[in-house]
């Protein structure tokens, strides 16, 4: 049976390399660091050539020589301490785990926070988002998601331009940072997500086209040539990437990986990457007895993606629902370029709590066909949702995050209709507290032809949106450092306020039974287009809660529907608590067939059957 591809260390100043390189009539192993030598390595079969080879400990460093040629970094590497371009390193992995006793979460009590490690601590590493954890776990999340984190040119980028799929970046603190960082939020009972590319790799320091056919010329991508999955010697593609997924759940205790883009992967193979990756996966869970899931991204709204295998569908866990935002977005701010232009019509706003998708066959303007498929079957807690991530605040010209473009009470009703709605919710780091940090694009490439071509196709892609202005330059440091958060603010004034706010409605999703219930057959969705009012009737009788979001900038004197019994208000925005212009709803209430109350403008208010008032 053939070894795992790249370098495994296996004790004793051991190692055993292997390489894919289908093309080569001959392939060595230039041995750099610790002895130079020159070894050459034997054709295994199938493209496969492979060598045990001694006096290799940890800290080696290695090459491979192609045709007696050209040196190129080990396609698989677990380390780049001298960049995409330099020599790889062998790596010990043995690692302290202290996770025994973790299973992972369930799916329904994901919350999620994504972060990009450079710019959530000055250090800009691993480690440095250790002493974070406990704060992140008093505000109620129960899941971590990192950007992508594999090895890219330079030390500041997004992490969608990686070129090494299984070396964790070195000016992050390479493995062993990245080791004690999941360690540590397990500790915490923490659950962490990988956000994972395999729709293309990175411009600079990509030699995989050396060493295969692990790109094909059949499809094109916006990066360039598609990943060959489904033409001739996919296999040993796929091979490469489901071991690149196996690696970190297994190697890393990831809990979960979220998946670029999926859309950008092309693939008419009957049986495809997408489905025999989610399969090796969740078959490696249960060998690992822990709960392990993919959340792929997509804009296609595809609804096969999260279908069960047996109903046809890929059997992936959740989405990113791109519509959910875009409906929220533009009804709460109005904003009508680029892909806004599909939305802003408050009954789709309606239909993503209802469906998911507001998108299920409709005409799109801005796509200029009919998009989507429906998703009205499919379980609630198979959709992540947010107000802000990492796309929809930096790929706005100024990376203008939410706080820049709302008032304080928009943002207090975009928290409340993630965090209170039945499906999984995801924060982007700073949210919780009103971050004013820009987060713009950053690169840190070494080829100046490529820094040209990245900053004239970010001003190509702002046009579709009208902005004429500059952009910011990607390349230039300041913009990278503009967009560390300063975790001060959230300890004073309006972003301290913000703060507690988040978490009041997260203690309320967790502890009020029917809000905790992440289920659309418990869930009545009523819409009151006209006066731009939705409601949200969670469970039935005494187990139930009634939340209301009004979107309207005035005033509200509505009459809806309250089911008998007594309520009593268990939150409402416009407090004096929560820095609001003052709540006009009564803390308790006996209810007929209905009743007429008067909302604030920009308000989000939740009552509560009295039952669930005592029980918490």
């Amino acid at each position: 049976m053939r070894p795992s591809i790249g370098c495994q260390y296996l004790g004793d100043n051991r190692s055993i390399f292997c390489v894919w390189e289908p093309k080569a009539s001959t392939l060595e192993l230039h041995i750099v660091v610790p002895r130079e030598r020159i070894i050459p390595l034997h054709n295994s079969g199938n493209g496969y050539f492979a060598a045990v080879v001694d006096d290799t400990p940890p800290g080696t460093l290695y090459a491979y020589r192609l045709n007696g040629a050209t040196e190129r970094p080990d396609p698989a590497s677990k380390s780049q301490p001298r960049g995409v371009h330099g020599p790889s390193e062998v790596i010990d992995h043995s690692f302290g785990w202290e996770d025994s006793c973790w299973f992972g979460l369930p799916l329904r009590d994901y919350i999620i926070y994504e972060l990009h490690v450079g710019t959530f601590t000055p250090e800009g590493t691993f480690d440095g988002i250790i002493p974070y954890l406990s704060e992140l776990k008093d505000l109620g999340i129960t899941a971590l998601e990192l950007m992508p984190v594999a090895q890219f040119p330079g030390s500041r980028n997004w992490g969608y331009d990686g070129v090494h799929p299984f070396a964790p970046q070195d000016s992050y603190g390479g493995v062993m940072g990245l080791k004690r960082l999941v360690n540590a939020c397990h500790k915490q009972g923490l659950a962490v997500i990988l956000d994972v590319v395999y729709n293309h790799l990175g411009p600079e320091g990509n030699y995989l086209s050396e060493f295969g056919p692990y790109f094909t010329e059949r499809y094109r991508t916006p990066w360039g040539p598609a990943l060959n999955f489904d033409g001739a010697e996919s296999d040993q593609v796929r091979r490469y990437f489901i071991e690149n997924a196996l690696y970190w759940i297994t190697e890393f205790h990831f809990d979960g990986l979220r998946l670029d883009a999926v859309h950008a992967i092309l693939d008419h193979a009957p049986f495809t990457f997408l489905e025999e990756l989610g399969e090796a996966v969740h078959e490696q869970a249960k060998k690992l007895n822990r709960q392990v899931f993919l959340f792929p991204e997509s804009a296609a709204n595809e609804s096969r993606l999260i279908r069960s295998r047996d109903l046809g569908g890929y059997g992936l866990d959740a989405q990113w629902n791109d519509d959910f935002h875009h409906a929220l977005r533009a009804v709460l701010t109005g904003e009508n370029s680029g892909y806004y232009q599909d939305y802003g019509e408050f009954r789709q706003l309606v239909k993503a709590y209802r469906e998911g998708f507001v998108y299920s066959g409709e005409y799109s303007r801005f796509r200029r066909h009919r998009h989507g498929t429906s998703t009205k079957d499919i379980p609630a807690e198979r959709f992540v949702i947010f107000s802000q991530n990492h796309d929809q605040v930096g790929n706005r010209m100024l990376g203008e995050r939410l706080t820049q473009l709302a008032s304080f009470e928009d943002l207090k009703l975009a928290a409340g209709a993630v965090l209170l709605a039945p499906f999984i919710p995801l924060l982007f780091m700073g949210e919780e507290y009103g971050e004013e940090a820009p987060f713009q694009y950053f690169i840190s490439h070494g080829d100046p032809d490529l820094v040209a071509a990245v900053r004239n196709g970010r001003r190509e892609e702002f046009a579709a949106f009208g902005w004429q202005t500059e952009p910011p330059d990607p390349q230039d440091e300041a913009t990278f450092l503009r967009a560390k958060l300063n975790h001060q603010l959230k300890r004073d004034g309006r972003f301290r306020m913000l703060w507690e706010f988040y978490r009041e409605l997260i203690r309320l999703r967790k502890e009020c039974s029917p809000l905790a219930r992440l289920s659309k057959e418990h869930c009545q969705v009523t819409g009151f287009e006209a006066e731009r009012v939705l409601l949200l009737l969670r469970g039935s009788g005494a187990e139930a809660t009634l939340t209301i979001f009004n979107f309207n900038a005035a005033q509200v004197p509505l009459t809806l529907p309250f089911p008998r019994g007594r309520w009593r208000k268990m939150l409402d925005s416009t407090d004096e608590r929560w820095h609001g212009i003052g709540s006009m709803l009564p803390a308790t209430f006996d209810a007929g067939d209905s009743v007429t109350l008067a909302f604030q403008p920009k308000s989000v208010a939740v009552f509560a059957g009295e039952s669930i008032f005592h029980d918490h």
